[in-house]
């Protein structure tokens, strides 16, 4: 399926989009409007994109980082922590005019986002001449990956310098309100990891929840749209996913959800190992789903002790 991938899966994956810190509220009862809910509050490092890379390198898969922060004490933390855990970081840039991106999130006592509110007004910063200096970042990947928090004209910039690089593309569509960015480039993608909401919009389908077999079929909606590969992620449901040749569905790992932010995160990045490491696309997908349970009983974004041994022990 992705043999160019393998040939080159030494090279460092490329990923580009939002970096930031989250704060997570987990109600202790049921959730009342209009007035202050007693919860408990955690604050860590967050992002799509930072969220897969740090995955990725958890996962022994080396990793340059293309993101915005600001010059404030989150930034220059969030850059410590990924350069730490082995992350180039080399061109990531510093904003003076807005803060590090943030994500609110609100879950009730199961677990379950209710809202979630964001502000990555500091990716406006990486603009299409910022990414045309970057090109060489591309020859020296293996694959790329980006999430829809980028600017229009900067994706549209980021599709086009990859495809002169011949970089395979796998994206997000991070939310409902973000997924229609996606579409104009779904015939270039390799990999799409979408939500059942998101791969609605991707689809035109009716919004709402969608059944496992409407799941496959909007995964095999985005592939007769030109995406190799297209997972469709349906929390605690599982995960379908369809390519050419075929389709199938993983059932989720029970777990206790603690925490629900960055699992989709950590599914992505283990189904980009599996690709890289040659793997059938059905033990990627089993991959993902191992590591996203891992995640999902952590209170943060990405399990500090993922490892490519605990997600093998969690499929046991």
């Amino acid at each position: 399926m992705l043999d160019d991938m393998a040939e080159v899966s030494d090279l460092p994956v490329l990923v580009i989009g939002a970096a930031g810190w989250d704060m997570v509220g987990k109600v202790k009862s049921s959730l009342t409007p209009h007035t202050s809910n007693p919860a408990q509050i955690r604050l860590s490092f967050g992002g799509s994109a930072r969220n897969v890379a740090e995955n990725l390198l958890h996962l022994g898969t080396p990793v340059t980082l293309l993101t915005v922060v600001g010059k404030d004490e989150w930034g220059d933390r969030l850059l410590r922590a990924i350069a730490d855990a082995g992350a180039n970081v080399e061109a990531v840039l510093q904003s003076n005019l807005y803060p590090t991106g943030s994500y609110l999130a609100v879950l009730d006592n199961n677990g379950k986002l209710e809202y979630g509110l964001d502000d990555m007004r500091v990716l406006s910063e990486l603009t299409p001449k910022y990414i045309h200096s970057c090109e060489v970042l591309f020859k020296q990947a293996s694959l790329l990956f980006i999430d829809a928090n980028l600017p229009k004209a900067t994706l549209r910039t980021i599709v086009s310098v990859a495809k002169r690089a011949r970089l395979p593309i796998c994206a997000d569509p991070t939310s409902e309100l973000l997924a229609h960015k996606l579409i104009p480039y779904l015939p270039h993608l390799r990999l799409a990891v979408p939500n059942s909401g998101e791969a609605s919009i991707l689809c035109n389908l009716n919004a709402g929840p969608i059944t496992m077999r409407e799941a496959i079929n909007a995964a095999k909606c985005m592939v007769s749209q030109g995406v190799q590969i297209a997972i469709v992620t349906m929390a605690e449901l599982g995960v379908c996913y369809a390519t050419s040749e075929t389709s199938g569905y993983v059932p989720p790992v029970r777990t206790e959800i603690i925490d629900p932010t960055g699992a989709g995160d950590a599914l992505t990045a283990a189904v980009l190992f599996g690709l890289l490491n040659r793997m059938p696309i059905d033990d990627a997908m089993r991959l993902g789903v191992a590591a996203a349970s891992l995640t999902l009983a952590y209170r943060g974004a990405v399990a500090p002790e993922l490892s490519l041994e605990k997600v093998y022990d969690q499929l046991a």
